[in-house]
């Protein structure tokens, strides 16, 4: 069963914008540990390419705190929601601290998915309860 749904598009210009003004700070608040090494390692090859990622983990991450009906307020925070990927290059969320304890005590399980074109990154995010006959 459903708990919730959610979808976000992103202007890849203003993550672009907020680098500009703020640096590495706006990538800091945003992405995790993990995150911000990838993020690096891209921004290093291929500085549009690094932009392009931290557009699609900000429209994720507004995807997920969505559909789990929260907004970004306790226990979702940025760095607390991790998006990952399987080796298949399949995305997935990874989530730490309270708001790991938070959405395993509510038996949730997450599924997500990512875009990006030259101006926009785009997520849809839908959450389910892991036993369909629990429902609360």
């Amino acid at each position: 069963m459903i708990y919730g749904i959610g979808t976000d598009i992103c202007d890849v210009r203003r993550i672009r914008a907020s680098l500009e003004r703020h640096g590495d700070r706006f990538a800091e608040k945003v992405l995790s540990q993990a995150e911000l090494a990838t993020w690096r390692a891209r921004s290093k090859r291929w500085p549009e390419r690094g932009i392009r990622y931290l557009a699609t983990r900000f429209s994720a991450k507004e995807a997920f705190s969505k559909a789990v009906g929260m907004g970004m307020r306790m226990p979702m925070t940025w760095r607390s929601c991790e998006i990952s990927k399987l080796p298949s290059g399949q995305p997935v969320i990874v989530l730490h601290g309270e708001l790991k304890t938070w959405f395993e005590a509510k038996g949730l399980k997450a599924h997500i998915t990512v875009t990006d074109e030259t101006d926009y990154a785009a997520s849809f995010c839908v959450v389910e309860y892991e036993d369909p006959s629990r429902t609360h």
